[in-house]
């Protein structure tokens, strides 16, 4: 039997801040959060605004492939 495709996926959010200045010297890692979306509501890349515990502020996590 043929699996169907899930309206609902798992996806990566990982700090865009870290990614673009390469991982600080205060930093110790790569803030990621898993979260689900769903497919027909939200087809682009999801952005959201997460806490970053090692630089202690807010910044843009957004979606990556697995």
């Amino acid at each position: 039997m043929a699996k169907s495709k899930d309206v609902r996926v798992t996806i990566i959010l990982e700090c865009t801040s870290c990614v673009r200045n390469g991982v600080n010297k205060e930093s110790t890692g790569i803030s990621r959060y898993i979260t689900q979306k769903n497919r027909h509501n939200t087809p682009s890349r999801l952005e959201l605004k997460k806490f970053y515990p090692y630089c202690y502020k807010h910044t843009i996590h957004e979606e990556i492939k697995k």
